[in-house]
C-alpha cells in the first residue's frame, strides 16, 4: 500500500536542529498524520534545544503526531519521569507542555531510554516491538503500527461545558492552595505536575461536562 507524504517546515530556525518532519496524507475519510524524526547530539547547545522545542510545539498542534528520535538524555528516569540535568528536565517539560505520550517502555540502548517514540494521541501507536540490533549498532530497532483517525463513525464525546462553569469557585479553589509550601524544593517538572493536579481537581468540581457527536474510530495505516 502506497503512502503519500510531503515534507513540512515547522520552524524558521530548522538549520539548528537535525530533524525531519513529514505529513502522511490520509485516504478519503481519514485524517493526516505528522511524523517527525530527530537526532539530538549529546553536546547540543541551549539555542538548538530551544529551536527543537519550538518545532515540537508547532507539530503537536496537529491532529495526530508521531515523533521518533535519539534525544540523548541518559539521566531521565522513566519510572518517575525525573532527570538530574537541566537539559533533560527541560526536555521533560517540553513533553508535558505539549501533552506527548511515550510509547516505548523498554530501554533500547545500554539500559537507557535514549531513543523515544512520542505521540500526542493515545492509541495512535500500537504493537510496539523491539527487534534486536542492526549490524554492530548498540541500539535496538523498534517496530510499531501507526493507526489513522478514520471515517465518519459517530460516537458521543465528553467535552467541558464552559457555559455552565463556576469560575468564581474555580479561582477560589486555586487561591486556597498554599503554593509556596506546595512547590517548595521542587523543580520545574515536579512543580508543573503539582499544579496540574490541583487544576484538574478544581476543573472537576467547577466545570460540568456535556456530550457531543464526534469521530474517533481508527484503523492501521
Amino acid at each position: 500500500m502506497s503512502v503519500t507524504s510531503t515534507e513540512l517546515h515547522v520552524g524558521t530556525d530548522e538549520e539548528l536542529t537535525e530533524s525531519l518532519w513529514v505529513r502522511m496524507k490520509g485516504r478519503a475519510g481519514t485524517g493526516d498524520t505528522v511524523v517527525g524524526v530527530c537526532y539530538r547530539p549529546p553536546d547540543q547547545e541551549d539555542q538548538a534545544d530551544d529551536a527543537l522545542y519550538r518545532q515540537i510545539g508547532a507539530a503537536s498542534c496537529s491532529q495526530a503526531l508521531v515523533l521518533m528520535g535519539d534525544f540523548n538524555h541518559p539521566d531521565i528516569c522513566s519510572r518517575d519521569n525525573t532527570a538530574g540535568h537541566k537539559q533533560s528536565r527541560r526536555f521533560l517539560e517540553c513533553i508535558d507542555d505539549n501533552f506527548l505520550l511515550q510509547v516505548i517502555e523498554e530501554p533500547m540502548r545500554r539500559g537507557a531510554m535514549l531513543d523515544l517514540a512520542l505521540t500526542n494521541k493515545e492509541g495512535l501507536v500500537r504493537n510496539v516491538k523491539l527487534k534486536g540490533s542492526l549490524g554492530y549498532s548498540d541500539c535496538e530497532m523498534v517496530e510499531f503500527k501507526i493507526l489513522r483517525a478514520v471515517r465518519s463513525t459517530h460516537s458521543k464525546l465528553i467535552t467541558l461545558d464552559f457555559s455552565r462553569a463556576d469560575f468564581g469557585l474555580f479561582r477560589d479553589l486555586l487561591g486556597r492552595v498554599p503554593w509556596d509550601k506546595a512547590l517548595e524544593g521542587r523543580g520545574a517538572q515536579e512543580s508543573w505536575l503539582v499544579f496540574k493536579d490541583h487544576l484538574l481537581q478544581a476543573q472537576e468540581r467547577c466545570i460540568p461536562t456535556k456530550r457531543k457527536s464526534g469521530k474517533n474510530t481508527r484503523r492501521p495505516a
